[in-house]
């Protein structure tokens, strides 16, 4: 079966790359992510891209959801679900052109995501 990347991270390999990711982070940003579920997804999902109101997968490397840390309220309802994070391996793998790439994508998707937790919009992210 051939491949539609470059280069061949398996999901096992992928998904080591993403606990490494997270291990990586400094501490305090390390602790925001122990309450926060991390899924490793091949691709994002027709649903998701269609609410996002994205033309294709590739568009989206990972996505936050749940309520930021901003906006939590010891007011607020319970029930609600709890903060996920999605890093989407195809997106990744066709949007880097080497293995070292791919680390490094993993690393700021991981951070990305973990902005929108603490509330932070696309264009308050560091980059």
């Amino acid at each position: 079966m051939a491949s539609d990347f470059p280069y061949e991270i398996s999901p096992d390999e992928f998904a080591q790359l993403v606990l490494q990711a997270i291990a990586d982070l400094p501490p305090p940003y390390a602790k925001l992510m122990e309450s926060i579920a991390v899924m490793v997804e091949e691709e994002p999902s027709k649903e998701v891209l269609d609410d996002l109101e994205l033309d294709g997968e590739d568009d989206l490397l990972g996505l936050y959801q749940g309520q930021s840390l901003a906006d939590e309220s010891f007011f607020g309802v319970g029930g609600t679900q709890p903060a996920k994070i999605s890093i989407y391996r195809g997106p990744i793998l066709r949007h880097c052109d080497s293995p070292d790439q791919v680390v490094q994508e993993v690393y700021d998707t991981v951070v990305h995501e973990l902005g929108h937790h603490v509330g932070l919009d696309d264009d308050e992210m560091p980059y």
